[in-house]
């Protein structure tokens, strides 16, 4: 009985954690070999009727054990399952029925529609502030489709994994939206450490990210609660949970902040990238209220004098409101239905200024206002007017994803190598430096491109000391000889830039389309993609729970072992689409992994490793079974009388038990006593008839002659039930003969 070796339930069934542990006994048999050396000839009688050989009195002992062939474990078995969803073809409506994103009377709407609408501000209903509605919302729609008992899955088991996923859900929400949302989707700074690091070694994720535990639970899904069926109804449930957090400005819990980490997964920075999504659109939201605030009839005069100039005409008010472009509040009018350049210019008190000043070392009018000062620079001052530079503040560049990368390398490649072809990929690479541009010479009146490069690329802008007439030491400075190339980049951006800030310019970064685009990715994908895409974050956490379970057991050979699998796996995972056959590879040494780790249970178990006193003995028993798993055959110290003998004596005892006693229904057809049938129990021997028997003779004697050298003779017998076999070797004296 596994249970009863072991000690304890094998496994464990709850969500976010893998089983580990066998099944069934790892360990199948127990050879005992027992040895009589240096016998003399004619002491001893063995034959099948009567033996003097008494396997307790032997003075050698030594033990093979015989492992189980392919022995059923709970960690290899969730992997192999998980792995055979890469194979399915089926897509998630062919799977469940039809598609439970469509709601009713939206099944074609259009996508301009859906953007508009995303686009429009409405308020938040108090009614969705709700801890059912957060976790059901999903099951809502999907009922209108499919019936509660159609479902895959259980409300107890869903809800569970959704709680698991989305513990913001749990809270009571007594605080209201602004609560939820006051620190960025509750994550904590990652530990620093070799494990945590792990994931940019196998690309897959962080493992407290909601990613990783995703994979877990999905993992757990198809081995207990409705195989593929389970793994497509929890993916429709999670990605209607990911449109709500969007449609309502909920960050997502369990990502780190920031731009997608090109180190992982590509699911994961998708969901990396909807974040950044949901926070620029909540930080927008959130800019028009205050607009809306500020402008209100109702406030006081104080008030209403501030809300009716631009927040950004008072360099003081724009250092107090924030460090992010992020914080201003952008409203769609003020990023598309800018006033035209003449009319900018007239609201700044300059019509003609930027063109009269264009002609003069590209420098910009000292007289216009500043606009989108961050803070003084402290070291640096403009060239010409003398004046501190400003830092201003910049857009945040778009956030992007390995497949957005790799479409905008294709895109630039596909323009060619000639010089139309260059300059138009150097325009559309240009489109960050053009923003902070514009916005350094908003902040920044009369500065030149020489000041802008002494901020925005130092290395570009040389400085050396110089002698002027009277014999001073001064310092003068110049572009670099990049910057000097005829129809350079810069020059054109910065002749090109107006003084805009960053609150006023066209947005870097269509948080709405992207959002859309990452929401359309995550409802096309197949179990088969997501199996994929989550594979390496189940290798990795099958990685750390082999590390975890082996620090318990302290086993050198399964240490290299799992030097040997990162290794593989990082060759193998951090390239798209790996070879089946390799992943295969991996699975496989994950699986012997964990076999050994329970074979060493099993004889800890079965020797009684943690339940013996003695330290010292406690110490041999440990050494003896690392032996065991290490080597074909062991020697017992002591044979019999030591601890481990009498331990495998016990051994031998219970089974001849238990193999004695008869089933119920023959124990009842068997004639005679009760008081018979008691002999005959206790008749039992300690040991079972041997497998077989090995003999040896060696002698010495002089060959061929009698008067030749006395030189070793040796013949070797076994013995089996269906074997025998006898081999000799003998020597001769070949000096004379």
């Amino acid at each position: 009985d596994i249970d009863a070796l072991v000690g304890g339930e094998v496994g464990g069934l709850e969500f976010g954690k893998l089983p580990f542990g066998a099944c069934e006994d790892p360990i199948s048999e127990l050879h005992l070999a027992t040895t009589w050396p240096h016998l003399t000839e004619g002491i001893i009688v063995d034959n099948d009727v009567y033996s003097d050989l008494d396997p307790i009195q032997a003075p050698q002992w030594s033990v093979r054990v015989r492992k189980a062939d392919n022995p059923q474990c709970l960690l290899g078995d969730f992997l192999t399952e998980f792995f055979k969803l890469c194979r399915r073809k089926e897509s998630t409506d062919e799977i469940l029925g039809r598609s439970a994103f469509e709601e009713e009377g939206k099944e074609v709407a259009d996508i301009t529609h859906a953007l508009s609408k995303l686009t429009e501000p409405a308020p938040v209903p108090i009614h969705k502030l709700s801890v059912t509605n957060m976790v059901h919302s999903a099951k809502k729609k999907i009922r209108k489709h499919r019936g509660v008992d159609e479902s895959p899955l259980n409300n107890e088991v869903l809800n569970t994994i959704l709680l698991f996923l989305f513990p913001d859900a749990a809270d009571k929400l007594a605080d209201g939206f602004e609560s939820r949302n006051s620190t960025s989707a509750g994550n904590n700074p990652p530990p620093e450490n070799e494990d945590y690091n792990l994931f940019s070694q196998f690309k897959s994720a962080p493992s407290d990210s909601l990613t990783y535990k995703l994979a877990l639970c999905l993992c757990m899904i198809n081995f207990y609660h409705g195989g593929v069926k389970g793994v497509a109804h929890l993916w429709q449930e999670f990605v209607l949970e990911m449109r709500y957090r969007w449609e309502n400005n909920y960050l997502i819990p369990g990502l780190a902040n920031g731009p997608p980490d090109l180190r992982c997964c590509l699911l994961h920075q998708k969901l990396q990238m909807l974040n950044c999504c949901i926070e620029r659109k909540k930080a927008r939201d959130e800019g028009k209220r205050g607009n809306l605030s500020d402008h209100s009839p109702g406030g006081t005069s104080g008030d209403a004098g501030k809300g009716a100039d631009h927040s950004g005409d008072n360099p003081d008010k724009e250092k107090e409101v924030g460090k992010s472009w992020e914080s201003w509040s952008d409203s769609e009018e003020e990023f598309f239905e800018c006033l035209s350049d003449t009319e900018d210019l007239k609201g700044n008190g300059q019509e003609n200024g930027k063109k009269g000043g264009a002609k003069e070392g590209n420098k910009e009018p000292v007289n216009l206002k500043p606009e989108g000062r961050l803070h003084p620079h402290g070291k640096l001052t403009l060239l010409h007017p003398g004046e501190p530079l400003y830092i201003p503040i910049t857009q945040e560049p778009a956030p992007m994803t390995e497949d957005l990368l790799e479409e905008q390398s294709e895109v630039l490649a596909k323009l060619g190598t000639s010089a139309e072809g260059a300059h138009l990929r150097a325009r559309m690479q240009s489109a960050c430096l053009l923003s902070d541009m514009e916005s350094f010479k908003a902040a920044n009146p009369g500065c030149c491109l020489e000041d802008f490069v002494r901020w925005y690329s130092p290395r570009d802008y040389i400085e050396e000391e110089v002698v002027d007439e009277k014999g001073n030491v001064v310092i003068k400075g110049e572009l670099s000889a990049r910057m000097k190339i005829p129809s350079n980049m810069w020059v054109e951006a910065w002749e090109t830039a107006k003084p805009v800030p960053a609150r006023r310019q066209k947005r870097l970064f269509d948080d709405t389309r992207e959002a859309e685009k990452v929401l359309h990715y995550l409802a096309v994908q197949k179990p088969a993609d997501l199996a994929r895409h989550l594979l390496p974050c189940i290798i990795h956490a099958a990685v750390l729970k082999v590390k975890e379970e082996e620090a318990l057991e302290d086993i050198s050979s399964v240490k290299k072992i799992i030097k040997q699998i990162i290794s593989h796996s990082s060759k193998v995972l951090r390239f798209p689409n790996p070879e089946d056959k390799k992943l295969e590879e991996i699975i496989a040494q994950i699986m012997s992994v964990e076999a050994i780790i329970a074979r060493a249970r099993s004889l800890k178990a079965k020797f009684g490793v943690e339940k013996c006193e003695n330290e010292e003995e406690k110490e041999d028993l440990q050494r003896f079974v690392n032996c065991l798993l290490e080597q074909p055959e062991v020697s017992v110290i002591g044979a019999g009388r030591g601890p481990a003998g009498s331990i495998i004596h016990k051994l031998f005892v219970n089974a001849q038990r238990v193999s004695a006693v008869p089933p119920l229904d023959e124990e009842l057809r068997r004639s005679g006593s009760s008081e018979e049938r008691r002999l005959n129990t206790g008749a039992v021997s300690d040991f079972p008839p041997p497998t077989g028997r090995e003999v040896i003779l060696r002698t010495t004697v002089p060959r061929p002659a009698p008067y030749s050298k006395p030189l070793p003779q040796r013949m070797y017998s076994v013995l089996t039930k269906e074997d025998f076999r006898l081999a000799g070797a003998f020597s001769a004296d070949t000096t004379f003969f």
